[in-house]
């Protein structure tokens, strides 16, 4: 499967999109929305590169498996190489901000829960991770962004990057203390809570603050 080129500012990011890291549970209210307690550091888990998607085109959901959940995050694209970094290091290797909608087979998930084993069937399929362009990260305030993700006209989910237990600086550098991130490289922050299924013929509207807009569809 293609995946998509990075786009930073409107021009072609110089990297192919790298691993996308992700975090679990990094909203406490959408932690309480599915009954999972609150971890006490990152919950991180990776989906490959082919799981990426263009969030402007139609997007396509599995069939027979169940529930597929909109997370809605903000992500971050890594744009120099972080081992083991100081907190000044990865704020200059930010080299932009975006959208992107974790899909999650809930079902799938819940099993895999259930059953002691790893997410990535539930987490790392085809077409799991649709993602918008990137915007410059200079002068941008990672500690106050919001992001609104509307269903068919209504409201889906709301949230602020200052309700993370683990704000978006300190989420990179320790990522880099766990294994290295290199220039595209994504990161996906966490979901505020309202996360539901979706359904084929959604029309969905993501925005983050002033700097993104995304209109789509479910095919």
């Amino acid at each position: 499967m293609a995946t998509p080129d990075l786009q930073l500012s409107g021009a072609r990011f110089p990297h192919p999109l790298g691993k996308i890291v992700c975090v679990g549970r990094n909203f406490a209210a959408h932690a309480a929305e599915l009954n999972n307690p609150l971890p006490e550091v990152p919950l991180l888990f990776i989906k490959p590169a082919t799981a990426a998607a263009d969030i402007h085109q139609p997007i396509a959901i599995p069939d027979g498996l169940g529930s597929v959940h909109h997370e809605l995050e903000i992500t971050v694209l890594i744009g120099a190489p972080l081992t083991r970094a100081d907190r000044a290091s990865a704020a200059s290797a930010i080299a932009g901000i975006g959208l992107a909608l974790d899909l999650t087979l809930r079902d799938v998930q819940d099993q895999l829960k259930r059953d002691g084993h790893p997410w990535e069937r539930a987490k790392a399929f085809d077409g799991a991770f649709p993602m918008s362009e990137f915007v410059t990260a200079d002068g941008v305030d990672l500690r106050n962004l919001s992001l609104r993700l509307w269903r068919n006209g209504a409201l889906a989910q709301e949230g602020n990057s200052n309700q993370m237990l683990f704000p978006i600086l300190d989420l990179v550098t320790t990522i880099s203390h766990t294994f290295s991130l290199m220039p595209g490289d994504v990161v996906a922050t966490g979901t505020p809570a309202g996360v539901g299924p979706l359904t084929r013929g959604d029309q969905l509207v993501a925005t983050l603050d002033g700097f993104i807009r995304v209109e789509t569809s479910v095919a």
